[in-house]
């Protein structure tokens, strides 16, 4: 009897599939990948025909995933984290590295901390090479757990499924304006301080915009942003420049060059962790730990 030959399912193909599975349209996923959008449908089609069902269903501008997908998405997503790491080896051993880093962070450590202590780590390990970019948080995230990147740093994160977080320490949110702003007179600026003034605020979807909506609530005063921004220093550069004020993290507000801006305490206080984000499972290379002692360093500095 005649045994009909399976077709082998591609990694190419498995790889676009759980870039879409991540990203939800084809063309994020298409960025992503530095493919076309045509290029990330044809796939997906292939791939159905290997596997025999359909992935995806459409609805408007998003791919949603079947039943089936996301039962073979949480079969392969391993497999992605392996080849990441296999291909950041891979370039480490083309490129002849010995010793390197690859470390993500969003804005207001970024901006900061983390090159504070980059100046400290080269200074002891002057052939050490380093990939690092500022990112937002979902994105700093999803490279830490797929081990695109060995480190990460964020703010308000104190779990999150698939990753590692450390809480290297607490501090809290300030209300930023300018010197000439009549809040400046204020020893403490809580939400009922600001009824007349114009609010800078974060987005609500993001964990620092949802702490400050909250404190908002708690206190039963209106939560009424003028303008609504995404970064911390988008909200203290449009303060200066509105004369309003924002609610952001002390790093940032402690790094505003070229501005007009103070800051006071925030009350009732928002607490907000600085944490370290590092991949489940997995141990630390002696240049991330050398890394991680520079940054305990800088915050208490």
């Amino acid at each position: 009897m005649k045994i009909a030959r399976r077709n082998d399912l591609s990694l190419r193909l498995l790889e676009v599939f759980g870039t879409l599975m991540i990203h939800e349209t084809t063309v994020a996923a298409a960025a992503e990948l530095g493919i076309s959008q045509p290029s990330v449908s044809n796939a997906i089609r292939q791939l159905e025909a290997q596997v025999g069902f359909a992935l995806f269903g459409r609805e408007r501008q998003r791919m949603i995933p079947t039943e089936a997908a996301m039962s073979l998405f949480r079969e392969v997503a391993p497999l992605f984290d392996q080849l990441r790491s296999v291909e950041a080896r891979v370039r480490d051993l083309r490129s002849g590295a010995v010793g390197k880093l690859r470390i993500m962070a969003t804005p207001p450590l970024g901006h900061t901390i983390v090159p504070r202590a980059f100046s400290t780590l080269m200074r002891a390990r002057p052939g050490l090479q380093v990939q690092y970019d500022v990112r937002r948080m979902q994105y700093v995230i999803e490279e830490i757990a797929f081990g695109s990147a060995e480190v990460g740093l964020c703010l308000g994160l104190e779990s999150y499924p698939g990753v590692s977080v450390e809480v290297l320490c607490i501090d809290r949110m300030v209300a930023v304006m300018r010197r000439d702003h009549p809040l400046c007179a204020h020893a403490v600026v809580g939400p009922r301080d600001l009824d007349a003034h114009a609010l800078i605020g974060l987005d609500r979807d993001s964990h620092l915009g949802l702490a400050v909506q909250t404190a908002f609530e708690r206190a039963g005063a209106p939560y009424l942003p003028q303008a609504e921004v995404r970064y911390c220093h988008t909200a203290a550069v449009l303060a200066d420049a509105c004369n309003g004020v924002a609610v952001v993290d002390s790093y940032t507000a402690s790094f505003l060059p070229n501005t007009q801006l103070t800051h006071r305490p925030f009350g009732p206080p928002i607490s907000i962790p600085a944490c370290l984000i590092t991949r489940e499972g997995h141990k630390l290379s002696r240049v991330a730990e050398d890394f991680r002692a520079a940054i305990l360093d800088t915050l208490a500095g």
